[in-house]
Protein backbone atom coordinates (compact mmCIF):
# COMPACT_ATOMS: atom_id res chain seq x y z
CA UNK A 1 0.00 0.00 0.00
CA UNK A 2 1.06 3.58 -0.70
CA UNK A 3 0.05 6.72 1.16
CA UNK A 4 -2.22 7.86 -1.69
CA UNK A 5 -4.09 4.53 -1.48
CA UNK A 6 -4.83 5.03 2.23
CA UNK A 7 -8.46 6.08 2.07
CA UNK A 8 -10.30 7.98 3.40
CA UNK A 9 -7.34 9.57 5.21
CA UNK A 10 -5.51 10.67 2.08
CA UNK A 11 -8.58 12.25 0.54
CA UNK A 12 -9.55 13.96 3.78
CA UNK A 13 -6.09 15.45 4.33
CA UNK A 14 -5.75 16.72 0.77
CA UNK A 15 -9.25 18.19 0.48
CA UNK A 16 -8.95 19.86 3.88
CA UNK A 17 -5.85 21.68 2.68
CA UNK A 18 -3.75 20.54 5.63
CA UNK A 19 -0.74 21.54 3.53
CA UNK A 20 -0.65 24.44 1.09
CA UNK A 21 1.05 22.16 -1.45
CA UNK A 22 -0.58 18.75 -2.03
CA UNK A 23 2.84 17.32 -2.84
CA UNK A 24 3.96 17.63 0.79
CA UNK A 25 1.63 14.92 2.12
CA UNK A 26 2.21 12.47 -0.71
CA UNK A 27 5.97 12.80 -0.11
CA UNK A 28 5.58 12.15 3.63
CA UNK A 29 6.87 8.89 5.15
CA UNK A 30 4.70 6.93 7.62
CA UNK A 31 6.13 6.42 11.09
CA UNK A 32 4.49 2.97 11.31
CA UNK A 33 2.57 0.69 8.98
CA UNK A 34 -0.07 2.30 6.82
CA UNK A 35 -2.53 -0.41 7.82
CA UNK A 36 -2.18 0.54 11.49
CA UNK A 37 -2.48 4.23 10.72
CA UNK A 38 -5.58 3.59 8.62
CA UNK A 39 -7.25 1.54 11.36
CA UNK A 40 -6.62 4.24 13.97
CA UNK A 41 -7.90 6.92 11.65
CA UNK A 42 -11.11 5.02 10.98
CA UNK A 43 -11.87 5.05 14.72
CA UNK A 44 -10.92 8.70 15.16
CA UNK A 45 -12.83 9.87 12.09
CA UNK A 46 -16.12 8.74 13.63
CA UNK A 47 -15.81 11.55 16.16
CA UNK A 48 -15.40 14.18 13.43
CA UNK A 49 -12.13 15.90 12.64
CA UNK A 50 -11.51 19.53 11.79
CA UNK A 51 -8.43 20.73 9.90
CA UNK A 52 -6.44 21.30 13.09
CA UNK A 53 -7.04 17.77 14.41
CA UNK A 54 -6.26 16.31 10.98
CA UNK A 55 -2.97 18.17 11.04
CA UNK A 56 -2.19 16.78 14.51
CA UNK A 57 -2.95 13.24 13.35
CA UNK A 58 -0.69 13.63 10.32
CA UNK A 59 2.16 15.05 12.42
CA UNK A 60 1.89 12.16 14.87
CA UNK A 61 1.85 9.46 12.20
CA UNK A 62 3.96 10.78 9.32
CA UNK A 63 7.39 12.25 8.90
CA UNK A 64 6.63 15.30 6.80
CA UNK A 65 9.46 16.36 4.47
CA UNK A 66 11.32 19.40 5.66
CA UNK A 67 11.56 22.23 3.16
CA UNK A 68 14.40 21.48 0.79
CA UNK A 69 17.53 23.46 1.60
CA UNK A 70 17.03 26.54 -0.52
CA UNK A 71 19.81 28.56 -2.00
CA UNK A 72 19.81 31.94 -0.33
CA UNK A 73 19.89 34.77 -2.85
CA UNK A 74 23.44 35.50 -3.88
CA UNK A 75 25.08 38.40 -2.10
CA UNK A 76 26.06 41.58 -3.88
CA UNK A 77 29.61 40.39 -4.50
CA UNK A 78 28.46 36.94 -5.66
CA UNK A 79 26.09 38.42 -8.21
CA UNK A 80 29.01 39.49 -10.37
CA UNK A 81 29.73 35.90 -11.46
CA UNK A 82 26.63 33.89 -12.33
CA UNK A 83 28.64 30.92 -13.65
CA UNK A 84 30.54 30.58 -10.37
CA UNK A 85 27.22 30.70 -8.54
CA UNK A 86 25.83 27.85 -10.65
CA UNK A 87 28.86 25.69 -9.96
CA UNK A 88 28.36 26.30 -6.25
CA UNK A 89 24.68 25.35 -6.53
CA UNK A 90 25.41 21.87 -7.90
CA UNK A 91 26.39 20.65 -4.43
CA UNK A 92 23.08 21.95 -3.02
CA UNK A 93 21.05 20.19 -5.73
CA UNK A 94 23.07 16.95 -5.62
CA UNK A 95 21.66 13.91 -3.84
CA UNK A 96 23.48 10.75 -2.85
CA UNK A 97 22.06 7.37 -3.79
CA UNK A 98 18.85 6.67 -1.86
CA UNK A 99 18.34 4.40 1.13
CA UNK A 100 15.01 2.55 0.75
CA UNK A 101 12.35 3.40 3.35
CA UNK A 102 9.27 1.29 4.03
CA UNK A 103 6.07 2.72 2.52
CA UNK A 104 7.83 5.80 1.13
CA UNK A 105 6.71 7.00 -2.29
CA UNK A 106 10.35 7.60 -3.23
CA UNK A 107 11.68 5.07 -5.76
CA UNK A 108 15.24 4.63 -4.49
CA UNK A 109 18.06 5.24 -6.94
CA UNK A 110 21.41 3.50 -6.52
CA UNK A 111 23.68 6.33 -7.66
CA UNK A 112 23.99 10.10 -7.07
CA UNK A 113 21.78 12.52 -8.99
CA UNK A 114 20.72 16.16 -9.26
CA UNK A 115 17.22 17.42 -8.43
CA UNK A 116 15.69 20.52 -10.04
CA UNK A 117 15.30 22.40 -6.75
CA UNK A 118 12.55 23.89 -4.60
CA UNK A 119 9.52 21.61 -4.14
CA UNK A 120 11.00 19.06 -6.52
CA UNK A 121 12.80 16.69 -4.13
CA UNK A 122 13.36 13.89 -6.65
CA UNK A 123 14.91 13.39 -10.05
CA UNK A 124 12.80 14.30 -13.09
CA UNK A 125 13.22 12.64 -16.44
CA UNK A 126 13.44 15.30 -19.12
CA UNK A 127 14.69 18.00 -16.75
CA UNK A 128 17.79 15.92 -16.15
CA UNK A 129 19.09 16.09 -19.71
CA UNK A 130 19.24 19.88 -19.63
CA UNK A 131 20.85 19.80 -16.20
CA UNK A 132 23.49 17.45 -17.62
CA UNK A 133 24.43 20.05 -20.24
CA UNK A 134 25.86 22.23 -17.48
CA UNK A 135 27.61 19.37 -15.70
CA UNK A 136 29.89 18.65 -18.67
CA UNK A 137 32.45 21.28 -17.72
CA UNK A 138 34.68 19.22 -15.42
CA UNK A 139 35.53 15.67 -14.37
CA UNK A 140 33.24 15.55 -11.30
CA UNK A 141 30.36 16.78 -13.44
CA UNK A 142 31.06 14.22 -16.14
CA UNK A 143 31.07 11.49 -13.50
CA UNK A 144 27.74 12.73 -12.13
CA UNK A 145 26.22 12.59 -15.63
CA UNK A 146 27.23 8.93 -15.88
CA UNK A 147 25.68 8.26 -12.47
CA UNK A 148 22.42 9.90 -13.56
CA UNK A 149 22.26 7.95 -16.81
CA UNK A 150 22.90 4.76 -14.83
CA UNK A 151 19.95 5.67 -12.60
CA UNK A 152 17.66 6.02 -15.61
CA UNK A 153 18.85 2.68 -16.95
CA UNK A 154 18.08 1.24 -13.51
CA UNK A 155 14.54 2.66 -13.62
CA UNK A 156 13.93 1.14 -17.05
CA UNK A 157 15.20 -2.23 -15.85
CA UNK A 158 13.11 -2.07 -12.68
CA UNK A 159 9.86 -0.58 -14.02
CA UNK A 160 9.95 -1.05 -17.79
CA UNK A 161 10.18 2.68 -18.45
CA UNK A 162 11.53 5.90 -17.00
CA UNK A 163 8.73 7.37 -14.88
CA UNK A 164 7.97 11.09 -14.75
CA UNK A 165 10.14 11.17 -11.60
CA UNK A 166 11.36 8.68 -9.02
CA UNK A 167 8.11 8.59 -7.04
CA UNK A 168 5.60 5.74 -7.02
CA UNK A 169 2.77 8.14 -7.86
CA UNK A 170 4.58 8.92 -11.13
CA UNK A 171 4.74 5.30 -12.33
CA UNK A 172 1.61 5.57 -14.48
CA UNK A 173 3.37 7.86 -16.94
CA UNK A 174 6.74 8.87 -18.29
CA UNK A 175 8.01 12.21 -19.63
CA UNK A 176 9.52 13.25 -22.97
CA UNK A 177 11.81 10.28 -23.79
CA UNK A 178 15.31 11.74 -23.74
CA UNK A 179 17.27 8.65 -22.69
CA UNK A 180 18.77 8.42 -26.18
CA UNK A 181 19.99 12.03 -25.95
CA UNK A 182 21.53 11.27 -22.55
CA UNK A 183 23.31 8.23 -23.97
CA UNK A 184 24.58 10.46 -26.77
CA UNK A 185 26.15 12.70 -24.11
CA UNK A 186 28.00 9.90 -22.33
CA UNK A 187 29.17 8.14 -25.51
CA UNK A 188 30.15 11.21 -27.56
CA UNK A 189 33.49 10.73 -29.29
CA UNK A 190 33.54 6.99 -28.62
CA UNK A 191 33.30 4.18 -31.19
CA UNK A 192 29.85 2.74 -32.05
CA UNK A 193 30.44 -0.18 -29.68
CA UNK A 194 29.96 2.26 -26.77
CA UNK A 195 26.21 2.15 -27.49
CA UNK A 196 25.93 -1.61 -26.96
CA UNK A 197 25.72 -1.54 -23.12
CA UNK A 198 22.70 0.78 -23.44
CA UNK A 199 20.92 -1.28 -26.09
CA UNK A 200 18.64 -3.18 -23.71
CA UNK A 201 17.50 -0.01 -21.92
CA UNK A 202 16.87 1.81 -25.19
CA UNK A 203 14.92 -1.17 -26.53
CA UNK A 204 12.80 -1.33 -23.37
CA UNK A 205 12.12 2.40 -23.61
CA UNK A 206 11.01 1.94 -27.22
CA UNK A 207 8.81 -1.03 -26.30
CA UNK A 208 7.09 1.05 -23.61
CA UNK A 209 6.13 3.79 -26.06
CA UNK A 210 5.21 1.40 -28.89
CA UNK A 211 3.30 -1.34 -27.03
CA UNK A 212 -0.19 -1.23 -28.53
CA UNK A 213 -1.52 -3.69 -25.96
CA UNK A 214 -0.40 -1.58 -22.99
CA UNK A 215 -2.88 0.42 -20.89
CA UNK A 216 -0.88 3.56 -21.71
CA UNK A 217 -2.17 3.59 -25.33
CA UNK A 218 0.61 5.84 -26.59
CA UNK A 219 0.37 4.54 -30.17
CA UNK A 220 -1.94 6.21 -32.69
CA UNK A 221 -2.60 4.98 -36.23
CA UNK A 222 -3.65 7.79 -38.56
CA UNK A 223 -6.12 7.38 -41.44
CA UNK A 224 -3.34 6.87 -43.99
CA UNK A 225 -1.80 4.09 -41.89
CA UNK A 226 1.01 6.21 -40.48
CA UNK A 227 1.90 5.39 -36.87
CA UNK A 228 2.76 8.20 -34.47
CA UNK A 229 2.54 8.66 -30.71
CA UNK A 230 0.76 10.73 -28.12
CA UNK A 231 0.97 11.24 -24.37
CA UNK A 232 -1.33 8.98 -22.36
CA UNK A 233 -1.35 8.31 -18.63
CA UNK A 234 -2.79 4.90 -17.81
CA UNK A 235 -4.88 6.20 -14.87
CA UNK A 236 -8.03 8.30 -14.77
CA UNK A 237 -7.92 9.49 -11.16
CA UNK A 238 -6.78 12.80 -9.63
CA UNK A 239 -3.03 13.21 -9.45
CA UNK A 240 -1.99 12.50 -5.83
CA UNK A 241 0.49 15.39 -5.92
CA UNK A 242 -2.25 17.81 -7.10
CA UNK A 243 -5.31 16.10 -5.64
CA UNK A 244 -7.23 19.10 -4.32
CA UNK A 245 -6.65 21.13 -7.49
CA UNK A 246 -7.78 18.28 -9.76
CA UNK A 247 -10.90 17.65 -7.70
CA UNK A 248 -11.78 21.36 -7.73
CA UNK A 249 -11.39 21.48 -11.51
CA UNK A 250 -13.56 18.38 -11.95
CA UNK A 251 -16.29 19.94 -9.81
CA UNK A 252 -16.72 22.82 -12.25
CA UNK A 253 -16.01 20.97 -15.49
CA UNK A 254 -18.99 19.68 -17.45
CA UNK A 255 -17.40 16.44 -18.61
CA UNK A 256 -16.64 12.90 -17.39
CA UNK A 257 -14.26 13.01 -14.43
CA UNK A 258 -12.07 10.14 -15.55
CA UNK A 259 -11.54 11.67 -18.99
CA UNK A 260 -10.55 15.01 -17.43
CA UNK A 261 -8.14 13.41 -14.98
CA UNK A 262 -6.47 11.35 -17.72
CA UNK A 263 -5.95 14.44 -19.86
CA UNK A 264 -4.45 16.32 -16.90
CA UNK A 265 -2.13 13.42 -16.16
CA UNK A 266 -1.16 13.08 -19.82
CA UNK A 267 -0.27 16.76 -19.97
CA UNK A 268 1.99 16.16 -16.98
CA UNK A 269 3.66 13.39 -19.00
CA UNK A 270 4.38 15.95 -21.73
CA UNK A 271 6.36 18.14 -19.33
CA UNK A 272 4.22 21.06 -20.52
CA UNK A 273 1.79 21.20 -17.62
CA UNK A 274 -0.08 23.19 -18.58
CA UNK A 275 -0.29 24.86 -22.00
CA UNK A 276 -2.78 25.98 -24.64
CA UNK A 277 -1.31 23.17 -26.76
CA UNK A 278 -3.64 20.86 -24.86
CA UNK A 279 -6.70 23.12 -24.51
CA UNK A 280 -9.69 23.73 -26.76
CA UNK A 281 -9.19 27.01 -28.61
CA UNK A 282 -10.05 29.84 -26.25
CA UNK A 283 -10.93 27.41 -23.47
CA UNK A 284 -9.69 27.07 -19.92
CA UNK A 285 -8.04 24.13 -18.23
CA UNK A 286 -11.38 22.31 -17.94
CA UNK A 287 -11.27 21.89 -21.76
CA UNK A 288 -7.96 20.01 -21.70
CA UNK A 289 -7.75 17.34 -24.42
CA UNK A 290 -4.15 16.13 -24.33
CA UNK A 291 -4.96 12.64 -25.54
CA UNK A 292 -6.50 14.01 -28.75
CA UNK A 293 -3.20 15.63 -29.73
CA UNK A 294 -0.26 13.97 -31.52
CA UNK A 295 2.69 16.09 -30.31
CA UNK A 296 5.35 16.99 -32.85
CA UNK A 297 8.09 17.13 -30.20
CA UNK A 298 7.30 13.69 -28.74
CA UNK A 299 7.54 12.12 -32.18
CA UNK A 300 10.85 13.82 -32.88
CA UNK A 301 12.24 12.49 -29.60
CA UNK A 302 11.02 9.01 -30.56
CA UNK A 303 12.67 9.37 -33.98
CA UNK A 304 15.93 10.04 -32.14
CA UNK A 305 15.37 6.97 -29.98
CA UNK A 306 14.70 4.77 -33.01
CA UNK A 307 17.72 6.13 -34.86
CA UNK A 308 20.05 5.50 -31.92
CA UNK A 309 18.59 2.06 -31.24
CA UNK A 310 19.19 1.15 -34.89
CA UNK A 311 22.84 2.18 -34.47
CA UNK A 312 23.12 0.20 -31.23
CA UNK A 313 21.74 -2.92 -32.95
CA UNK A 314 24.22 -2.45 -35.79
CA UNK A 315 27.10 -2.10 -33.33
CA UNK A 316 25.99 -5.34 -31.63
CA UNK A 317 25.85 -7.17 -34.96
CA UNK A 318 22.06 -7.47 -34.92
CA UNK A 319 21.32 -6.81 -38.59
CA UNK A 320 17.61 -7.56 -38.31
CA UNK A 321 17.21 -5.20 -35.35
CA UNK A 322 19.11 -2.52 -37.23
CA UNK A 323 16.95 -2.91 -40.32
CA UNK A 324 13.71 -2.86 -38.33
CA UNK A 325 14.53 0.23 -36.26
CA UNK A 326 16.07 2.12 -39.15
CA UNK A 327 12.86 1.49 -41.10
CA UNK A 328 10.74 2.65 -38.15
CA UNK A 329 12.74 5.88 -37.91
CA UNK A 330 12.36 6.53 -41.64
CA UNK A 331 8.61 5.94 -41.50
CA UNK A 332 8.28 8.27 -38.51
CA UNK A 333 10.29 10.96 -40.31
CA UNK A 334 7.95 10.82 -43.29
CA UNK A 335 4.87 10.88 -41.04
CA UNK A 336 6.11 13.93 -39.12
CA UNK A 337 6.66 15.87 -42.33
CA UNK A 338 3.32 14.77 -43.76
CA UNK A 339 1.14 15.37 -40.71
CA UNK A 340 2.86 17.98 -38.54
CA UNK A 341 3.91 20.59 -41.11
CA UNK A 342 1.32 23.34 -41.49
CA UNK A 343 1.62 24.88 -44.95
CA UNK A 344 -0.79 27.58 -43.83
CA UNK A 345 1.22 28.61 -40.76
CA UNK A 346 4.58 27.70 -42.33
CA UNK A 347 5.56 26.05 -39.08
CA UNK A 348 5.60 22.61 -37.48
CA UNK A 349 2.56 21.97 -35.28
CA UNK A 350 0.97 19.19 -33.27
CA UNK A 351 -1.47 16.99 -35.19
CA UNK A 352 -5.09 17.19 -34.03
CA UNK A 353 -6.80 13.80 -34.07
CA UNK A 354 -10.26 15.40 -33.97
CA UNK A 355 -9.78 17.52 -37.10
CA UNK A 356 -7.32 15.29 -38.92
CA UNK A 357 -4.93 18.17 -39.61
CA UNK A 358 -2.18 20.21 -37.93
CA UNK A 359 -3.49 22.14 -34.95
CA UNK A 360 -3.81 25.91 -34.70
CA UNK A 361 -1.62 26.41 -31.63
CA UNK A 362 1.86 27.56 -32.63
CA UNK A 363 4.41 26.61 -29.98
CA UNK A 364 8.13 26.10 -29.56
CA UNK A 365 7.51 22.36 -29.86
CA UNK A 366 7.73 23.23 -33.56
CA UNK A 367 11.52 23.65 -33.36
CA UNK A 368 12.10 19.94 -32.74
CA UNK A 369 12.13 18.93 -36.44
CA UNK A 370 14.88 21.54 -36.89
CA UNK A 371 16.79 20.28 -33.85
CA UNK A 372 16.63 16.69 -35.13
CA UNK A 373 17.53 17.63 -38.70
CA UNK A 374 14.20 16.39 -40.08
CA UNK A 375 13.05 19.65 -41.70
CA UNK A 376 13.72 20.46 -45.34
CA UNK A 377 15.72 23.57 -46.22
CA UNK A 378 12.53 25.42 -47.13
CA UNK A 379 10.74 24.36 -43.96
CA UNK A 380 13.67 25.44 -41.81
CA UNK A 381 13.77 28.83 -43.52
CA UNK A 382 10.04 29.35 -43.03
CA UNK A 383 10.23 28.25 -39.38
CA UNK A 384 13.11 30.65 -38.75
CA UNK A 385 11.08 33.50 -40.22
CA UNK A 386 8.15 32.60 -37.98
CA UNK A 387 10.36 32.45 -34.90
CA UNK A 388 11.85 35.87 -35.60
CA UNK A 389 8.54 37.52 -36.50
CA UNK A 390 6.26 36.07 -33.81
CA UNK A 391 8.17 34.32 -31.02
CA UNK A 392 11.24 36.50 -30.45
CA UNK A 393 10.90 38.88 -27.53
CA UNK A 394 13.19 40.95 -25.33
CA UNK A 395 14.27 37.97 -23.22
CA UNK A 396 14.24 35.17 -25.80
CA UNK A 397 11.45 33.09 -27.32
CA UNK A 398 7.92 32.88 -25.90
CA UNK A 399 6.62 29.35 -25.42
CA UNK A 400 3.41 29.89 -27.40
CA UNK A 401 1.68 32.91 -28.91
CA UNK A 402 -1.31 32.58 -26.57
CA UNK A 403 -1.91 34.27 -23.21
CA UNK A 404 -3.91 31.85 -21.05
CA UNK A 405 -2.41 32.23 -17.60
CA UNK A 406 -0.90 28.74 -17.89
CA UNK A 407 2.83 28.57 -17.31
CA UNK A 408 3.72 26.95 -20.65
CA UNK A 409 2.26 29.85 -22.64
CA UNK A 410 3.17 33.46 -23.36
CA UNK A 411 4.77 35.49 -21.82
CA UNK A 412 6.94 32.77 -20.29
CA UNK A 413 10.15 31.36 -21.68
CA UNK A 414 11.76 28.10 -20.56
CA UNK A 415 15.42 27.08 -20.70
CA UNK A 416 15.03 23.74 -22.53
CA UNK A 417 13.00 25.29 -25.34
CA UNK A 418 15.49 28.11 -25.84
CA UNK A 419 18.30 25.57 -26.07
CA UNK A 420 16.46 23.32 -28.52
CA UNK A 421 15.61 26.32 -30.69
CA UNK A 422 19.18 27.63 -30.69
CA UNK A 423 20.66 24.26 -31.62
CA UNK A 424 17.97 23.65 -34.24
CA UNK A 425 18.62 27.02 -35.88
CA UNK A 426 22.37 26.40 -35.83
CA UNK A 427 21.92 23.02 -37.47
CA UNK A 428 20.13 24.59 -40.42
CA UNK A 429 22.55 27.48 -40.83
CA UNK A 430 20.44 30.21 -39.21
CA UNK A 431 23.34 31.21 -37.01
CA UNK A 432 22.48 34.90 -36.70
CA UNK A 433 19.03 34.19 -35.28
CA UNK A 434 20.43 31.41 -33.07
CA UNK A 435 22.93 33.86 -31.60
CA UNK A 436 20.23 36.47 -31.05
CA UNK A 437 18.02 34.02 -29.16
CA UNK A 438 20.95 32.76 -27.07
CA UNK A 439 22.16 36.23 -26.14
CA UNK A 440 18.72 37.50 -25.20
CA UNK A 441 18.14 34.44 -23.03
CA UNK A 442 21.54 34.76 -21.37
CA UNK A 443 20.90 38.46 -20.76
CA UNK A 444 17.55 37.87 -19.02
CA UNK A 445 19.10 35.16 -16.84
CA UNK A 446 22.04 37.34 -15.87
CA UNK A 447 19.98 40.51 -15.35
CA UNK A 448 17.50 38.68 -13.12
CA UNK A 449 20.34 37.07 -11.17
CA UNK A 450 22.06 40.40 -10.60
CA UNK A 451 18.78 41.98 -9.54
CA UNK A 452 17.54 39.18 -7.26
CA UNK A 453 20.44 36.80 -6.66
CA UNK A 454 18.30 33.92 -7.99
CA UNK A 455 18.18 31.58 -10.99
CA UNK A 456 14.57 30.83 -11.85
CA UNK A 457 12.60 27.89 -13.24
CA UNK A 458 11.14 30.10 -15.99
CA UNK A 459 11.22 33.76 -17.06
CA UNK A 460 8.85 36.36 -18.42
CA UNK A 461 10.57 37.04 -21.74
CA UNK A 462 8.14 39.77 -22.82
CA UNK A 463 8.73 41.99 -19.79
CA UNK A 464 11.90 40.48 -18.30
CA UNK A 465 11.83 42.54 -15.11
CA UNK A 466 8.42 41.12 -14.19
CA UNK A 467 8.31 37.88 -12.13
CA UNK A 468 7.09 34.88 -14.16
CA UNK A 469 3.51 33.81 -13.53
CA UNK A 470 1.19 30.88 -14.11
CA UNK A 471 1.36 27.30 -12.95
CA UNK A 472 0.08 25.16 -10.10
CA UNK A 473 2.74 26.28 -7.64
CA UNK A 474 4.89 29.28 -6.77
CA UNK A 475 7.67 29.76 -9.31
CA UNK A 476 10.70 27.79 -8.13
CA UNK A 477 14.35 28.72 -8.09
CA UNK A 478 17.53 26.70 -7.97
CA UNK A 479 17.19 25.61 -10.76
CA UNK A 480 18.60 22.55 -12.52
CA UNK A 481 17.74 23.01 -16.17
CA UNK A 482 18.09 26.79 -16.12
CA UNK A 483 21.60 26.38 -14.72
CA UNK A 484 22.57 23.70 -17.23
CA UNK A 485 21.31 25.53 -20.30
CA UNK A 486 22.83 28.83 -19.21
CA UNK A 487 26.30 27.30 -18.79
CA UNK A 488 26.05 25.46 -22.11
CA UNK A 489 24.93 28.52 -24.09
CA UNK A 490 27.40 30.77 -22.27
CA UNK A 491 30.26 28.62 -23.56
CA UNK A 492 29.25 29.27 -27.18
CA UNK A 493 27.83 32.77 -26.79
CA UNK A 494 29.82 34.50 -24.04
CA UNK A 495 28.48 37.97 -23.21
CA UNK A 496 30.63 40.83 -24.43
Amino acid sequence: MQIFELQPLFRDVQLAGVFDDDKVFVDSVPRRSLEEIGADYAVLARTGLDRARLKEFVAANFRVPAPAPAAAPASGAERADVCARIRALWSLLRRAGDVPEADSTLLPLPEPYVVPGGRFREIYYWDSYFTMLGLREDAPGEALIRHMVANFVHLVARHGHVPNGNRSYYLSRSQPPLLAMMVELVTAGQPPAALVPYRAALAAEHDYWMDRAAPTRHVVELPDGAVLNRYWDQLETPRPEAFRRDEALAARANRPRGELFRDLRSAAESGWDFSSRWLATGGGLETIRTTEIVPVDLNCFLWQLESMLARAHAAAGDREGHRRLEGAAQQRHRAILRHCWSAEAEFFCDYDLATGRPGECLSLAGVLPLFCGLASVGQAEAAARRLRADFLRAGGLVTTLRHTGEQWDSPNGWAPLQWLAVRGLERHGHTELAAEVARRWIDVNVATFRRTGLLLEKYDVVEPERPPAGGEYVSQHGFGWTNGVLLDLWRDYPPA
